[in-house]
């Protein structure tokens, strides 16, 4: 049988590149459908900001013209110039469970990538690490949280047939407010407020613009010495606002301050997937029904997203602060449970006190790399 991977061209290539997620997944009932106008907004080279520094090529995979596979290859040169490195990127990346396929998408991504000098290939990054990344390789059972990744199993064998090993894994925490153990965060948070001079507050939604900024300038500045990170531009840190304004809850997001100065953000949102499973995508012309019907502050569940504070003052254990305002706050709301992704596997002042306080790894996410031999 035939197969052929060819470059998108059309809108009609990119139409069904969009889509083909709706046919892999039909009868998996783990998988939540995102909206279609969010993802042509990320594809829209004139609408998001991050293809003002990226380039890319999307590819699907036909056999005997059916469409099987569909891969992205991407240069971030923001990425690179910060890092001193000739990376490029794979991400958005589906198959059905054809090996031939599979292995060409691939040699098509890199051979892209060589042809503009890269030296390694890492993902998945849809299409960067500030967007959604990683690839599920433990906890298949759980349905994903809202802006995180989901793939079935044979996506990992499918990956590292291609010749692809660990770059960095990244871990996911559930939180059930039954098996708390609050003693311990407690008293360390207490601790911390009393010598740190260090108050809280939620965010202010009619002030928009100025939180935003407040949010970017602590989110590049605390993110700065993680594992692959890539400062937000204000434009980028607008557009994903812009997507996730509707659903921010002002008591689920809070600035920290040290003696009047804001030194930090936490920033959770209740799991929209809920409602987007029944929404298969569309919020028209029935999609808006299930938002209207179901309040949103009725959603069991939520997800810190972003957790950052300053270089200058991540020695005064603020994340404690926060951590003691969700659970709180979460209590009087009637959440039942809360996940804390992603969270890099060596992030140890991240994760230690997770662990300390209940938490569970309970899905583990991949990045994925392969140096890109000249001539392979």
């Amino acid at each position: 049988m035939s197969l052929a991977i060819q470059p998108i061209r059309t809108s009609r290539d990119l139409e069904s590149f969009i889509r083909l997620p709706w046919r892999l997944y039909h009868d998996d009932s783990n998988w939540t459908p995102p909206l279609l106008t969010s993802e042509r907004k990320l594809f829209d080279r004139t609408l998001n900001p991050f293809w003002k520094h990226a380039e890319a090529e999307h590819f699907l995979a036909r056999r005997n013209g059916r469409i099987v596979g569909r891969i992205s290859a991407i240069v971030n040169r923001t990425h690179n110039e910060l890092h001193g490195e000739k990376t490029g990127f794979w991400g958005f990346y589906e198959c059905e469970r054809d090996a031939e396929a599979s292995l060409a998408l691939f040699r098509a991504a890199e051979e892209w990538m060589r042809s503009r000098g890269m030296e390694r290939s890492l993902g998945p990054a849809n299409p960067s690490i500030n967007d959604t990344a990683g690839l599920l390789i433990d906890g298949f059972k759980w349905p994903a949280f809202v802006l995180m990744t989901y793939n079935p199993r044979h996506y990992v064998e499918q990956v590292e047939a291609a010749g692809y090993g660990k770059a960095m894994d990244l871990w996911a925490y559930i939180l059930l407010h039954k098996e708390l153990v609050r003693e311990k965060i407690d008293r360390v948070a207490n601790e911390v407020a009393a010598r740190a001079e260090v108050t809280i507050r939620n965010v202010e939604m009619k002030h928009f613009e100025r939180e935003l900024r407040l949010i970017n300038e602590i989110y590049n500045d605390a993110w700065e010495k993680n594992w692959g990170f890539v400062p937000m531009t204000e434009d980028e840190i607008r557009f994903v606002a812009e997507d996730m304004k509707s659903i921010v809850l002002p008591e689920l997001v809070y600035f920290a301050y040290y003696r009047g100065e804001p030194v930090a953000f936490s920033l959770a949102v209740p799991d929209i997937n809920h409602l987007l499973r029944k929404c298969k995508g569309r919020l028209f012309p029935f999609g808006w029904f299930y938002f209207l019907k179901f309040n949103i502050r009725k959603i069991p569940t939520f997800r810190v997203i972003a957790l950052g504070v300053r270089k200058k003052y991540q020695h005064l254990g603020m994340g404690t602060l926060f951590y003691k305002r969700y659970f709180d706050e979460g209590l009087r709301l009637g959440y039942k449970a809360a996940e804390m992704s992603w969270i890099l596997e060596v992030n140890e002042p991240m994760n230690k006190p997770l662990q300390n306080m209940g938490g569970k790894p309970y899905k583990t996410y991949r990045m994925y790399d392969k140096r890109l031999e000249v001539g392979s």
